[in-house]
């Protein structure tokens, strides 16, 4: 039983930390329909950053808004690339992914990983040192969940704003946004901002739960929030109650459910990014039958 209850407090404390980055991709993928692949750049960023700051003596709860803020300039950069000198989406998010690898190097001065045991973090100081007892045993999934929440709420906040408006409206239809007097272009830079800002604060509250960070840490961070934000949007679709946020949380936790049921099924760890990009297809692939059929429901049967 008590496996059993640590396999859930894992899947849910990995969940919630993942769900922040979820929350971001969900950002650039849905609300932009920019496939962004920096974000395999900006996760790790968000972790080194951390792990140099508190290093050096930094208060934790900052270290994660430093993190937050050099994955928003991080993502600005592939705005800029894709919006100003008209790269492609992709090739933008490229750019940016394989020049974080020598960012981060710089950041933790050629080390690929870099611990900071016996270091204060969000974990075990602050609000976390309130806990006492048996509540100390869950601080790591209280911790992670209160730090999805406030992002979550924030970001649901800011959609509701004039400018979330805008910035929903350039990726549903950016002639609206320049009918308004605004520019798209720069509502997506903001967009990729925001979202790889998100990415950056997970790998920094992940970093603050393993105390280490690793360069190597964002591979395949994409298919990951990708996958949790399709199987979360598509799986909670008809709660018109939930908000899209919350779905992509949910998804998340799914997802990491997923990857945490094999591996003890026997899954050899080798096989774990195999399994990642197996899920994934068959998220995609239930994500086009439904499009597809959602499509074949809406037509009119007198205009055939």
């Amino acid at each position: 039983m008590d496996i059993i209850i640590g396999l859930i407090r894992n899947v849910l404390e990995e969940g919630f930390i993942y769900g922040i980055m979820a929350v971001g991709v969900y950002i650039t993928y849905r609300v932009l329909e920019l496939p962004d692949l920096s974000v395999d750049g900006t996760f790790p960023l968000g972790a080194c950053v951390t792990a140099a700051l508190i290093r050096a003596g930094v208060n934790p709860w900052l270290a994660c808004v430093i993190a937050f803020m050099c994955g928003a300039a991080a993502g600005s950069v592939t705005g800029l690339l894709h919006v100003k000198l008209r790269i492609t989406d992709l090739l933008s998010g490229i750019l940016v992914m394989i020049s974080m690898w020598s960012v981060n190097l710089a950041i933790t001065r050629g080390s690929a990983v870099v611990q900071f045991y016996n270091e204060d973090t969000i974990f075990t100081s602050g609000p976390a040192a309130l806990l006492k007892g048996d509540l100390r045993i869950w601080r790591f999934l209280i911790l992670a969940a209160v730090v999805c929440i406030i992002v979550k709420l924030l970001l649901d906040f800011y959609l509701k704003t004039q400018s979330g408006l805008l910035l929903r409206s350039a990726g549903d239809n950016p002639q609206y946004v320049i009918s308004l007097g605004k520019d798209p272009g720069s509502m997506k830079i903001l967009g990729l901002a925001i979202g790889n800002g998100c990415t950056a604060l997970s790998g920094s509250v992940l970093a603050q739960q393993a105390q280490s960070a690793n360069i190597q840490s964002g591979t395949g961070m994409v298919v990951m929030a990708l996958a949790a934000v399709i199987i979360g949007t598509n799986l909670f679709r008809k709660l018109r109650f939930m908000k899209a946020t919350t779905a992509v949380i949910l998804g998340s936790i799914l997802y990491k459910a997923c990857l945490v049921i094999a591996m003890q099924l026997g899954l050899p760890t080798n096989y774990l990014k195999l399994l990642m990009a197996v899920i994934f297809t068959v998220a995609l692939v239930s994500n086009n039958m439904l499009g597809g059929r959602r499509k074949k429901q809406n037509v009119n049967p007198n205009k055939i």
